[in-house]
């Protein structure tokens, strides 16, 4: 197994983290908040979803899913370009699903779009510098690692909400 398959299974696994954390559940109960300003299981999802779309379309060099369609509107926002990194307590309260399927669908086509990518890359193309700014610099490898790491993390703190709810 190389490196692209393991990549592609670990993403592989977060649609069934994000179905048992959304299915079924109520517009009111994905906006629910386990205190005042705490992150809500719709917030979760919809984050999580956003910054896989973000980063990996930023390293694809393609536009986002989220700004291909009526996907803001979904989520109760106007602006595509939220991701909701820096969010405070009343934005996380403006991020609104429509729906448990909305959150499924639009994880749905990010997760779809990353996967067919990631299948197509070489180990060469891992290595591929994709952010300067830091030391060592980040390569495309380490950056997917990162965006999976903080799906899975998001997706595993939304279902611990699903079941404080």
């Amino acid at each position: 197994m190389d490196a692209k398959d393991v990549l592609i299974e670990a993403f592989g696994r977060l649609p069934e983290l994000v179905d048992t954390a959304v299915r079924g559940l109520t517009p009111e109960q994905l906006r629910w908040q386990p205190a005042p300003g705490a992150n809500s299981i719709g917030w979760l999802v919809w984050h999580a979803t956003r910054v896989q779309d973000d980063h990996v379309a930023d390293v694809m060099g393609a536009e986002q899913v989220y700004a291909t369609g009526d996907w803001p509107a979904r989520f109760g926002l106007k602006d595509a370009r939220e991701t909701g990194y820096g969010h405070d307590a009343a934005e996380v309260v403006a991020v609104a699903p429509e729906s448990a399927e909305a959150l499924i669908e639009y994880y749905r086509a990010v997760h779809d779009r990353t996967v067919a990518w990631i299948a197509g890359l070489s180990e060469a193309d891992l290595d591929r510098v994709v952010d300067d700014n830091w030391d060592p610099p980040v390569t495309l490898g380490v950056r997917l690692v990162s965006v999976y790491d903080d799906d899975a993390q998001h997706t595993g703190q939304a279902a611990y909400v699903r079941g404080l709810l």
